[in-house]
């Protein structure tokens, strides 16, 4: 008896010992709290700077006022003295010159929206087919290839995209699809350009000239296409077999570039005795920018996406700016970088990536932050609903990561750490910034609260941030941080 008590303390002592808090550690977790996230997100996620979209002037608001609160920490600027990277995009519009509908010029994003990719095409047909829903059974043995067909927009979004896609597969050559929902679509909104970064991976992919275009009309567009055979649009169905409708179609339409510059912003704090080493945190400060059709709330403010992030990264750097200033900075150096363009294909980070300020080979972990202020879908009515983080990607390249992000917050935060959206065949691992550094070679973790119903709409609101939540988040990624950056050995890279 006495041997098992004994060995049962022993046991104890040495778990304590593994679980130590550390109390310098936890003195400057305090700096990252509510009232210091919600100054920052207040800042970002209001009107003022336009939803921040890439390009755009909110966009270069708010890296100026990230630029200008590392400034206030004394972060070093690290590239040639100053605190922005600027990254070279390429913005692709495709421009419709005119299209015309038996001798009647459509206006563009008033009657239309059109999107495609390729060379210019100037497109002239003489008949339409129509193919209703364009599912596979509709057009089973249908030869379409090169024609001007005319389907039907209608049922969930998920479903039309894969009809649209099995269209585009017997490649006509244009698709005129009809918006029947019976809400008018914003086409101002829906015509829009797509970004690239200059020479990166898919600037230097040729564009698919043989991608058809699309054009998306209402139902009394569709009629007027039909004036001459006397039918309306509805009367037409599919039980009837495919259509040949004759009408007069004719459209001209070209890419144009133009060079567009963005900002990824850098505060770098440099470490003591492994300071050639580099602990990376990340978070991306731009949205999607502005709703013409939003009525009286015009901007995605992005409150969590992902002003929630940037406000935690801020918090978290002040945290280890101060702990240097009171001489108990890190022994590696630490870089902090809010990134541009990750709702446009995470283009702020792939620029990163292709022009690296520090080397990927020194860089031991980037702890990235994307959506960390919300309850998301899963968990709305969880007893754990205000006390849960989703981490993507920490065993992924390495199990001492995931050890180290385990103790992290086994000793601290005590978080419940949701690992759902890192099973394998879960896409979330590729759709935030780590993935640029993970594709790399460097171990990443992800911290996520999840999807919600306001996820990119005008409703991702400031005033639906939980502060004290979304504080908890960023220091268990502090603390995780701390680890990293104190410990002898950096994480090993063990999986493949």
């Amino acid at each position: 008896m006495k041997k098992q008590v004994i060995g049962f303390l022993f046991f104890a002592v040495i778990s304590i010992q593994c679980f130590a808090q550390d109390p310098v550690a936890q003195k400057y977790a305090a700096e990252i709290n509510a009232k210091r996230t919600k100054k920052h997100l207040q800042v970002l996620a209001s009107d003022k700077f336009e939803g921040r979209e890439t390009g755009k002037h909110g966009a270069e608001m708010s890296a100026n006022y990230i630029a200008h609160e590392f400034k206030k920490m004394k972060l070093i600027a690290p590239v040639k003295g100053s605190y922005l990277q600027d990254v070279e995009l390429i913005e692709t519009s495709i421009v419709v010159n005119s299209l015309e509908v038996n001798g009647t010029k459509l206006e563009y994003k008033i009657d239309f929206s059109f999107s495609g990719s390729g060379e210019a095409k100037i497109i002239k047909a003489n008949e339409l087919t129509f193919i209703g829903l364009g599912t596979e059974s509709e057009l089973k043995n249908t030869n379409i290839e090169d024609k001007v067909v005319l389907m039907r927009q209608e049922g969930d979004a998920a479903g039309f995209a894969r009809r649209l896609n099995f269209v585009k597969s017997k490649k006509p050559g244009l698709i005129i699809t009809v918006n029947v929902s019976g809400t008018k679509q914003p086409h101002s909104h829906l015509s829009g350009a797509s970004l690239s970064v200059k020479n990166g991976i898919r600037e230097s992919i040729p564009m698919r000239a043989n991608s058809p275009g699309v054009v998306l009309i209402e139902t009394e567009i569709a009629d007027k296409i039909m004036s001459s055979s006397g039918k309306k649009f509805g009367e037409l169905n599919t039980s009837d077999g495919l259509q040949i409708i004759k009408a007069e179609i004719k459209l001209n339409y070209e890419p144009v570039k133009r060079a567009l510059k963005s900002s990824n912003v850098l505060g770098f704090l440099e470490g003591s005795d492994l300071k050639d080493e580099l602990l990376v945190y990340t978070a991306h400060y731009d949205h999607i920018g502005l709703n013409p059709d939003g009525g009286k709330d015009k901007v995605f403010n992005g409150a969590d996406d992902d002003a929630s992030g940037t406000s935690g990264v801020l918090a978290i750097a002040r945290a280890f700016a101060k702990a240097k200033e009171n001489g108990n900075g890190p022994r590696r150096s630490i870089l902090f970088m809010l990134l541009t363009g990750e709702e446009k294909n995470l283009l702020g980070s792939e620029y990163y990536a292709l022009n690296p300020v520090f080397s990927f080979a020194k860089t031991i972990t980037n702890l990235n932050i994307d959506m960390i202020g919300r309850i998301g879908k899963e968990y709305q009515s969880s007893p754990d609903s205000t006390n849960y983080c989703f981490l993507v990607g920490a065993d992924r390249l390495s199990t001492d990561l995931h050890k180290i992000s385990e103790n992290a917050n086994a000793t601290y935060t005590k978080l419940k750490i949701d690992y759902k959206h890192n099973a394998p065949e879960d896409q979330i691992y590729y759709w935030s910034d780590h993935y640029n550094f993970a594709k790399n070679g460097v171990p990443v973790i992800f911290y996520y609260n999840g999807k919600h119903d306001d996820y990119h709409k005008g409703s991702d609101e400031i005033s639906k941030i939980n502060f004290e939540l979304l504080s908890k988040r960023a220091q268990l990624a502090y603390y995780t941080g701390w680890d990293l950056v104190m410990r002898d050995k950096r994480p090993v890279v063990d999986v493949k």
